[in-house]
């Protein structure tokens, strides 16, 4: 579950362009997926259901979400898989390319370097970064990028290796105690989008935006519905009557039926 966070006002008025919600914006990368996948299958249209159940939706939700870009697609036709492919590549900025730098390049650093799926998504790693002298100099090599081996520079040139790089994206994956240094500097040196994967709150200015991906949370959080689901259900007990000896509640209601909805 990606977080969203970010500051400054939303423009206004008959000339302003239409807001998406977040959480409208964190689901078109699904959809863009799935119709990609319909595309390679030789599909030329596809219906709401179709198109909501390859992607892990309800159609009511994927005909709100589409709503927003003005496509509501043919009655008794669909959707037409190549047209709304470009509307919402050009909405979210898949169909230009987009530069990354990654500081960090511990065991999930370097994974994230390695992922060979960013040319496809429109993206590039243009600079990786790390504080440990062990690991500055080292050169790295990545499958599809361009250029496809990078230098891992020092955490000190930070704001050096962004105004040379231009990526128009940082991507920390540093240890908590070090984020938000490395926040400051980003944004510093003119970055105003970071994807976080530290376990910590960053605090950020005006117009700058930040995406938080925590992988504990996660865990903790299926972990909460395993444990649950494990509980019997004559085991669930009525808060407002049961208590202790001590007048405090015996137990506490455990959810039942619920399914967490993340954004992908």
């Amino acid at each position: 579950m990606a977080g969203v966070q970010h500051t400054g006002a939303t423009a206004t008025g008959p000339g302003a362009p239409r807001a998406i919600p977040d959480a409208t914006i964190a689901r078109l990368p699904l959809y863009l997926r799935a119709l990609a996948a319909l595309a390679e299958q030789g599909l030329h249209t596809v219906s709401s259901g179709e198109l909501a159940d390859a992607s892990g939706v309800n159609p009511a939700q994927l005909r709100k979400d589409l709503s927003h870009l003005g496509s509501y697609g043919t009655r008794g036709v669909g959707y037409d898989v190549a047209t709304l492919r470009t509307r919402i590549g050009a909405q979210i900025g898949s169909t230009q390319q987009w530069s990354v730098v990654i500081v960090g390049m511990g065991n999930l650093g370097s994974a994230l370097a390695s992922y060979s799926g960013y040319a496809a998504r429109g993206f590039r790693v243009a600079a990786l970064v790390d504080a440990s002298d062990a690991l500055i100099g080292q050169q790295v090599r990545l499958e599809g990028n361009d250029p496809d081996v990078l230098t891992i520079q020092g955490d000190a040139d930070l704001a050096d290796v962004v105004r040379a790089a231009q990526p128009a994206i940082g991507i920390i994956t540093t240890p908590a105690e070090a984020a938000q240094g490395v926040c400051d500097r980003m944004v510093a040196a003119g970055l105003t989008s970071i994807l976080n994967f530290a376990p910590t709150v960053l605090q950020i200015p005006e117009g700058v935006v930040v995406r938080a991906v925590d992988l504990g949370q996660e865990l903790q959080i299926l972990a909460y519905h395993q444990q649950h689901a494990q509980i019997p259900a004559d085991a669930v007990v009525d808060t407002d009557q049961a208590t202790s000896g001590n007048g405090l509640p015996a137990a506490a209601e455990p959810a039942t039926g619920s399914r967490e909805e993340v954004l992908q």
